[in-house]
């Protein structure tokens, strides 16, 4: 059975990069599977305040808005569809309209269909941050995020951050796809970033893999004077990984949901592709 990928696009108010179709069908080709590509479109809703109708052609402005987004999201799943089938890759496309509030969580019911998503996430993109936090943490599935800056070549070396809690393990379990195509693993565990159940934490899932036939080892490293996901990426980086896998991290407070330091981290600055999971 093929394994089918969601591709989740931003239109309004800020759109995903051109980058992100042909990047998004480059991994789908890697993984041999099928793309389903869904523009999120705004569908902003009438301002009834008779005066700001005067003051501020209120009306126009949706309506140029919302022709915005749509031009933006056929000019996106057009480009879906040229480098599909360039690739020899099954895409399919559609869109949903929507409050632009709402489209992420309705973004994030789709992909619970879904093996995968695909999440381009742009520097100063607030709308594919939106986006790929709602995925990640409403989908109930893997969400792969693609930095704009790094085109994504051939996944082979795949790097892990470990730390033995459930969450990393649910992200070393959604990233079998990668894990079984990869010809390097490298488990990555900060020692002094905060306690560890297991000291050798690393080197037991390094053993794990190893005997499932998988070429994995693991690597300590020590908690720099920087946040966390800054060391994660840039060891990752120095290393040569093509990916890193790590686990999403996040709980409710009051009304608001607090991101771990090492997922915001990487939500807000994103260096190389990453597989996250929740």
């Amino acid at each position: 059975m093929k394994p089918r990928a969601l591709l989740p696009l931003a239109t309004y108010p800020d759109a995903s990069a051109d980058t992100v179709p042909g990047y998004a069908i480059s991994v789908a080709k890697q993984l041999d599977a099928d793309v389903h590509a869904l523009a999120l479109v705004a569908d902003i809703p009438d301002v009834a305040n008779a005066l700001s109708r005067v003051l501020l052609k209120l009306p126009e402005m949706i309506r140029e808005a919302e022709a915005t987004s749509a031009k933006r999201a056929a000019h996106l799943l057009d480009a879906v569809k040229r480098e599909a089938a360039a690739s020899g890759v099954t895409a399919t496309t559609g869109e949903i309209r929507g409050e632009t509030a709402l489209l992420a969580d309705e973004a994030a019911v789709n992909a619970r269909y879904f093996d995968l998503s695909i999440i381009g996430l742009e520097a100063g993109n607030d709308t594919s941050r939106m986006i790929a936090e709602a995925v990640v943490f409403g989908s109930g599935r893997p969400t792969l995020l693609l930095p704009e800056q790094r085109k994504t070549g051939a996944i082979e070396h795949v790097a892990i951050a470990w730390d033995g809690t459930r969450v990393a393990a649910r992200a070393v379990a959604d990233a079998r796809m990668f894990l079984a195509r990869a010809n390097q693993i490298t488990v990555l565990t900060i020692l002094d970033e905060k306690p560890l159940n297991e000291k050798n934490a690393g080197e037991r899932l390094a053993q794990d893999l190893q005997s499932r036939g998988l070429p994995a080892k693991a690597a300590s490293i020590h908690a720099e004077d920087c946040p966390i996901a800054e060391t994660l990426q840039r060891k990752a980086v120095e290393l040569g990984c093509d990916l890193l896998v790590m686990g999403g991290y996040g709980h409710s407070r009051l009304r608001d949901f607090v991101l771990g330091g090492a997922t915001e981290g990487v939500l807000g600055d994103l260096r190389l592709p990453t597989l996250m999971a929740h």
